[in-house]
C-alpha cells in the first residue's frame, strides 16, 4: 500500500450521548500517530438501519492521509471504537456506541477477511454519501462513480439525513 495515503472514514452512533461520541472520535483521530486529519463533515442524524426500535444515528466523514497500512488504521480504528465501549455481538445493524467505517484507501481495492475497500455499500447509503458530498463532492468512488452522482441514484422511501452542524 501507497505511504501517506488519502482516506476517508465514515462514523457513526446511536447509544449513549452520539453527539458527543462522534466528535470525540474524530479527536481521538486527529490524536492517532501516523493520521493527519484533513477535512470532516457535519453531524447528521439519521434514522436507522436494521433491527426496529433504535434509537436514530448521529454520522459524519472525515478525510485525512494516513502513513501506514489500510489493516494498521482498521486497527487504529477498532481501537477507538472500543474505548468507546464498542460491543461487536448482536444482529447486524443493531444499536452501537461507535461505529469508524474505512471507506476508501486511496485507490486502492483491498478484499481481505476483516477489511473490504472500498466499503461494500457506502454506495447505497445516504448517511455516507451526503456527509462525504459535503467534504468531496467530486471524488470517484472506484468501481461504482462520482459521490454526487451517487446521491442522485438513492433509493427514495428514508427520510433525508438531518445536518445539524
Amino acid at each position: 500500500m501507497p505511504s501517506n495515503s488519502h482516506v476517508y472514514i465514515a462514523l457513526g452512533a446511536n447509544l449513549g450521548e452520539p453527539e458527543l461520541q462522534v466528535r470525540q472520535a474524530i479527536a481521538a483521530l486527529g490524536a492517532i500517530p501516523g493520521f493527519r486529519l484533513q477535512s470532516r463533515s457535519s453531524l447528521y442524524r439519521t434514522e436507522p438501519l436494521g433491527p426496529p426500535g433504535q434509537p436514530d444515528y448521529i454520522n459524519a466523514v472525515v478525510s485525512g492521509h494516513w502513513s501506514g497500512t489500510a489493516e494498521s488504521l482498521l486497527d487504529a480504528l477498532q481501537a477507538i471504537e472500543n474505548g468507546a465501549g464498542r460491543l461487536r455481538e448482536g444482529a447486524r445493524w443493531s444499536a452501537r456506541t461507535l461505529d469508524l467505517d474505512l471507506l476508501l484507501f486511496a485507490e486502492a481495492s483491498i478484499t481481505t477477511p476483516r477489511l473490504t475497500v472500498p466499503h461494500y455499500a457506502m454506495h447505497e447509503r445516504d448517511f455516507v454519501l451526503l456527509p462525504l458530498a459535503e467534504i468531496a463532492p467530486d471524488l470517484h468512488v472506484p468501481g461504482r462513480g462520482k459521490v454526487s452522482d451517487l446521491i442522485d441514484r438513492l433509493p427514495s422511501g428514508r427520510a433525508v439525513p438531518e445536518k445539524l452542524s
